[in-house]
């Protein structure tokens, strides 16, 4: 049985070896853009990147997007997500068409 991932998911890129086996993870990169938005993250999105994601993109798998674009500031897409931290944020049309999503 073949594994296959959604353009969601941060292992999309990454190689099914002999239909069984992940390969070498592949970062889906989410390249800096000059309307990216400056963000401070609030409260309710402490530890809870699904959160955010699903409130800005409608889509709570993209939760890795945040670690993949701040990679200078967060380097756990989970527990760095704290109330006052700040990160830029891709804009949703701008993600759809790096991602393919």
């Amino acid at each position: 049985m073949s594994a296959s991932y959604s353009k969601a998911s941060p292992w999309s890129n990454t190689p099914i070896v002999d239909n069984r086996y992940l390969g070498t993870f592949e970062i889906r990169p989410v390249p800096a853009e000059p309307d990216d938005f400056l963000y401070t993250i609030e409260t309710q999105y402490t530890h809870r990147p699904d959160l955010l994601a699903y409130d800005l993109y409608g889509n709570s798998k993209l939760w890795w997007v945040f670690a993949q674009r701040n990679m200078d500031v967060i380097k756990d897409p989970v527990f760095d997500m704290e109330a006052g931290v700040q990160i830029f944020l891709p804009k949703g049309p701008t993600l759809r068409n790096v991602l393919g999503v």
